[in-house]
């Protein structure tokens, strides 16, 4: 349940399923959405999710979709871009110590690393690895 006032880190997953209406998650990420923005929720992205989201779009779909949903964070009230300083980035490195976050990516790692640094512990994401880094998922 996603409280007022609540910070939430939107993951690439979650936007991607957001973009896409033809994702098998798109209808839940359009409710998970729905709720966070009625409930006041706090949208916060860190920079690698960004490019990680405009990358899969440009490539996989179409320069005009990345465009689009690039031109539609603009929309998004509230949203707070977090930075990602090569220090974190070698923060994020421990992560891979971890033999419970098989396969994990180094865009999820700074996820973490930024979560943390910001007091984040919830993310919207449809991707296991959040939790079990210990972050609740919405």
């Amino acid at each position: 349940m996603i409280r007022a006032d609540e910070r939430v880190f939107v993951d690439t997953g979650a936007w991607l399923a957001l973009a896409l209406v033809q994702d098998s998650m798109h209808e839940r990420a359009r409710l998970i959405w729905t709720t966070m923005l009625e409930a006041g929720a706090r949208p916060f992205v860190s920079v690698p999710v960004l490019l990680e989201t405009f990358t899969y779009l440009q490539r996989k779909v179409s320069e005009d979709v990345a465009a689009r949903w690039w031109a539609s964070l603009e929309a998004v009230r509230f949203l707070e871009r977090l930075e990602c300083a090569p220090s974190e980035l070698a923060s994020a490195m421990k992560y891979f110590a971890r033999r419970d976050l098989h396969k994990l990516s180094l865009v999820d790692a700074t996820s973490f690393v930024l979560m943390k640094k910001h007091k984040l512990r919830v993310a919207f994401t449809f991707d296991g690895h959040f939790a079990t880094a210990g972050f609740r998922l919405a």
